[in-house]
């Protein structure tokens, strides 16, 4: 439903006009031409199309034209479906230099979603941040402007220019964007293919977020069905069976890089009491050590990892030994939220050396931001990873694990059908409500009528008799109108036919004389610019 030319015309100049300026640049959706000569300036947009003489003879028609083109816009805002869009950087297109400066903690995750639906075309939104992905998914008016204004915002966050943030970041729109966060969820865009860790990355976001304004319907439905499809895939294939997180990608690294002959003996330490070093803890355990030395602010979180590891020798230090426990150490796990490097390479060059069975010291850094400073691999006595460089890790049983992949991709594939029906069905959530509106209202209109005849003797069993009778009529005769306006894809009705069902209704009953909700979110874009 268009807004009216009076709504369309100077209210909505804020948010339609504000980015139109004198310029050459395709990727401006309006260019006005101004000039000092009179000369004939061709504007179109979409199916409008007019010529506008910029000369004094010619303002009355350059004033129409300008007018014609705001409603254009309107028309587009209101009766074009929002489009889901994810703006992301990954470790598959991205260092982790850049992606350790657009990392948003999961505190500041509110804060974001509330600062990207403050611009002019989103509406909704969500940020997922992890130590391999930075991905922003967004419900905006406009393609074109929604990823402009979010790329803009990325580029101030991180202090990162947009040229340069535009050539390693990606792009995909509505279906393509649902079936990457389908896919994500189901470890399928994971590092090592299946892993688990992602899946409660997926669902964090989704319980941090939950009450967020701006963590809206469409995104909230996005993320928990991506929760769905990521259990349902890792039940039906099996797919983490043998697969490995990023912390147990770490474990086997290091012990890739250990001589073999050193395995048993090599003195095993880390930095940071988290998540990731309780699953650094867990894995080398499944290896086969027993004693390993935890760095930590508090002893809290160390007590705790000792009361679940109650067979493991578990050796707690300050962060004030740290340096102290890192010369007693051969392989040395970081994972802790530090925004600057804790290893550097003067601190490094100072400790005493390993055996001479280990060879050289192995970092294994699994944070982001990074704990251990690149410079520190310059040195000639030790070795230094990051989660990029876990990609050595991703060869044993990749045949197997490329085949539950394509099994997975199946499952995506049926459950997008289903989300994309869902969202479809959406369209008629305004008219469902309104047809219900309208019909409760002439219930209880007609209902406090018959009472009033009734008179006041009437008991209160009849009256709520009579009231039970009048749902009961309204219900019955809903029930066939709401059952055509519901659109799942569970039978041969089509999405066109859905709709042609929901714009019937709408003139038979006049529901069109009530704002949609579409054009409410407008209206209030709008008075956010004033």
């Amino acid at each position: 439903m268009a807004v009216s030319t009076a709504f369309a015309g100077p209210k909505l100049e804020t948010l339609f006009f504000s980015n139109a300026t004198v310029t050459s640049s395709p990727t401006c959706h309006f260019q006005i031409g101004v000039s000092s000569k009179p000369r004939r300036t061709l504007i179109q947009r979409g199916s409008f199309r007019c010529e506008a003489d910029s000369s004094s003879d010619g303002n009355a028609s350059s004033l129409s034209a300008l007018e014609q083109l705001k409603t254009s816009a309107a028309d587009r805002y209101t009766k074009e479906k929002s489009s889901i869009i994810v703006i992301g950087l990954s470790i598959h297109t991205c260092p982790v230099e850049m992606r350790e400066k657009l990392a948003i903690p999961e505190a500041e995750w509110p804060r974001a979603i509330k600062e990207l639906c403050a611009l002019n075309h989103i509406e909704e939104a969500a940020v997922l941040s992890t130590c391999n992905r930075m991905e922003i998914y967004v419900v905006a008016l406009s393609q074109h402007r929604g990823v402009k204004e979010v790329t803009e915002w990325m580029s101030k966050t991180g202090g990162i220019p947009v040229p340069e943030l535009s050539e390693h970041r990606f792009l995909l729109y509505n279906t393509d964007a649902t079936r990457h966060i389908f896919q994500v969820s189901a470890g399928l865009d994971s590092l090592v293919l299946g892993e688990g860790q992602i899946l409660a990355q997926v669902k964090q976001v989704a319980k941090v977020s939950q009450g967020v304004t701006g963590f809206g319907r469409n995104i909230s439905g996005l993320f928990k069905h991506a929760i769905m499809v990521g259990k349902r895939v890792r039940t039906e294939t099996k797919i983490a069976s043998g697969a490995v997180s990023v912390s147990s990608a770490a474990v086997e690294l290091a012990l890739m890089k250990l001589p073999h002959s050193a395995h048993s003996s090599a003195r095993m330490l880390l930095i940071g009491a988290g998540k990731m070093g309780k699953l650094v803890i867990k894995h080398l355990v499944s290896k086969g050590y027993k004693k390993m030395v935890v760095v930590n602010r508090s002893i809290e979180k160390v007590n705790a990892l000792r009361e679940e590891f109650k067979d493991i020798e578990i050796v707690y230090k300050p962060t004030t030994e740290m340096m102290n426990c890192a010369g007693e150490a051969d392989v040395i796990f970081t994972s802790t939220s530090s925004e600057t490097p804790l290893f550097l390479k003067e601190n490094v060059a100072d400790l005493p050396p390993v055996s001479a069975d280990v060879g050289k010291r192995i970092f294994v850094d699994i944070s982001v931001p990074r704990n251990v400073g690149s410079c520190v691999k310059d040195l000639e006595t030790t070795k230094a990873y990051n989660v990029d460089d876990l990609k050595e890790v991703v060869a044993a049983n990749k045949e197997d694990r490329l085949r539950k992949a394509r099994e997975a991709l199946v499952i995506i594939e049926e459950e997008l059908k289903l989300f994309e029906a869902w969202r479809d069905s959406l369209e008629t959530v305004p008219t469902i409500k309104k047809l219900r509106a309208y019909a409760e209202r002439i219930r209880v209109a007609d209902l406090e009528k018959c009472l009033q005849r009734l008179g006041d003797d009437v008991n209160k069993d009849t009256r709520r008799a009579v009231e039970g009778l009048s749902r009961g009529i309204v219900n019955k005769l809903l029930h066939g109108p709401l059952q055509h306006l519901r659109y799942d894809g569970s039978d041969d009705r089509t999405l066109d036919e859905t709709l042609e069902n929901m714009h019937a209704l709408n003139r038979m009953f006049s529901l069109e004389t009530e704002m949609s909700v579409l054009e409410e979110k407008i209206r209030a874009k709008v008075e956010q610019q004033k």
